[in-house]
């Protein structure tokens, strides 16, 4: 039985999705669920790509113990530099260099000849062993080159020092045979090849990326690089929690295993899910709502009767649960503080004192408090750092033959108000018509969501925006008992985002 190393990319390509933007607290928070998930390898950014990213690395990197953190970096002595500064303080660090390989990136992106890609690639993994023991080198678009090309490089880095080799499907345009064939070519072509991790990396832009990392792994490779839900650039990357069960599921025919704690896998997916805005669709293999729900009577009788009549997987085993949480008013810090661990959060004490308020204050509002209300809770409250604005008050005049009015208050980071009112064409667009006045900042609301969070009229109402500045996207989150309010709150916090990152482009512009 193999074990097949988990390459979780969700950090840096999982934040690649159009419009995810995920705060330094934040991919602190991930990064430690994935850490209790299993995950032995994470890439927790592009240290290069931004201050905010390399501080990003740097923060998971000291924060994280038992895996290996990565970094990506370009062939680009500059980008292994910042790596190495934000990997410093990692127990176990490793670089991911990569260069494209292909035809097509060959003549268009890069203008290189494949002599030049060849000597570019093995001054990069030369340099990289400079700062790094492990180092993984990716051919870019390898799925789209030549053959005999693409064994040359890969020979060539191995040489070289790399420890794993990548060969990602970058653009999802492989079947599951040619992707597999591919790593049998090169298990032929390639001396040296089973000294290193082979890995496969697959974009799902055909619907194919977790059936091309498995025909992968039938085919030699090591380890399955993906993203949990499987969110990613385009169409996504392959979904971890749908590779790994199809590989402890199918064990009699893949005969290879991970490490994976499958229990964590509905925490983890709901944890990204909540802080990147991407809702998990109900039909989505393994952690979908639907996945172990039946409707049809001939389905109920047959699982009533036994349930491997059509589940193939119990929900237990990854995760699910249908118990409640018993907090309630009367619930001590200690206790809440215990059920805080129990749903996998690491908060520092400043956090727990913080969400600990807020759940009394929910007690007030709610009869009954389950463990989602505490999630979406803890979420939306727990202490993300300083923000330029925080919403204090709404206030909001309506009635089906008049125009709504909405007037908001903010306060400032360094403690001053700023109050403003508007009309709009609805209650929600004259809050934020009110708030950009307020702000002073001109967005685009390009996607807002509204969901319950539980069930019953008292229910927590969550709320996802999106904006747009120029080439800013941001999402912003909010949740409250009251949709109004925390579509106000989420709104707030996109614009506190993009505050943000306009900071970060400014500091990267002059440094």
């Amino acid at each position: 039985m193999r074990t097949i190393e988990i390459f979780d990319t969700t950090l840096r390509d999982g934040e690649q999705s159009p419009g995810v933007n995920i705060s330094t607290n934040e991919k602190v928070e991930i990064a430690l669920q994935l850490e209790k998930l299993g995950v032995t390898r994470m890439e927790a950014g592009f240290a290069a790509a931004s201050p905010g990213d390399q501080k990003s690395v740097a923060e998971v990197a000291k924060r994280v113990k038992n895996s290996t953190i990565v970094s990506l970096a370009r062939a680009v002595k500059g980008d292994m530099d910042k790596a190495y500064e934000a990997l410093r303080h990692a127990q176990n660090a490793c670089l991911h260099v990569f260069l494209a390989t292909s035809p097509i990136h060959r003549e268009h992106k890069l203008r290189m000849s494949k002599e030049q890609v060849l000597q570019k690639a093995v001054e990069a993994v030369t340099y990289a062993k400079n700062y790094f023991t492990e180092v993984q080198f990716s051919a870019e678009d390898a799925a789209r080159t030549e053959i005999d090309f693409l064994a040359e490089v890969v020979e060539a880095v191995i040489k070289a020092g790399a420890t794993t080799v990548n060969i990602p499907d970058t653009v999802g345009y492989m079947t599951p045979y040619q992707y597999g064939n591919i790593f049998r070519e090169l298990h032929q072509r390639v001396p040296g090849i089973e000294g290193i991790r082979l890995s496969c990396h697959c974009h799902d832009d055909l619907g194919m990326a977790v059936a091309n990392s498995l025909a992968a792994v039938e085919a030699g490779a090591t380890q399955v690089e993906g993203t949990i839900n499987g969110i990613g650039e385009r169409a996504g990357n392959a979904a971890l929690e749908e590779v790994a069960l199809a590989l402890e599921t199918r064990k009699d025919f893949y005969e290879a295993t991970t490490r994976l704690n499958l229990k964590e896998i509905a925490r983890t997916s709901q944890l990204v899910s909540r802080l990147t805005g991407m809702i998990v669709p109900g039909n989505k293999a393994v952690v979908g709502a639907n996945a172990f729900a039946h409707e049809s009577g001939i389905h109920q009788d047959g699982v009533l009767k036994e349930a491997t009549t059509y589940e193939i997987i119990r929900p237990e085993s990854v995760g699910f649960k249908s118990n409640k949480l018993v907090l309630g008013k009367h619930s001590g810090r200690h206790a809440f503080k215990e059920k805080l661990v129990e749903l996998g959060y690491h908060l520092e004490q400043e956090e727990i004192d913080a969400a600990f308020s807020s759940f009394k204050e929910l007690c007030d509002k709610k009869k009954e408090i389950s463990d989602d209300d505490i999630l979406a809770l803890v979420d939306a409250k727990m202490v993300r750092g300083t923000e330029m604005y925080r919403l204090e008050s709404v206030q909001l005049s309506y009635g089906n033959l008049s125009v709504p009015t909405a007037s908001v208050r903010l306060v400032r980071a360094d403690g001053s108000t700023s109050e403003e009112a508007a009309c709009g064409n609805g209650s929600v667009d004259s809050i934020y018509k009110a708030i950009d006045r307020a702000t002073g900042e001109e967005v685009s609301l390009v996607d807002y969501k509204i969901l319950s969070v539980t069930q019953g009229q008292d229910a927590l109402g969550e709320v996802y925006v999106r904006l747009q500045q120029g080439d800013l996207t941001v999402t912003g989150r909010g949740v409250s008992t009251d949709v109004l309010e925390a579509s106000a709150i989420a709104y707030v916090r996109a614009i506190n985002k993009i505050l943000e990152r306009r900071g970060e482009v400014l500091v990267a512009a002059t440094s």
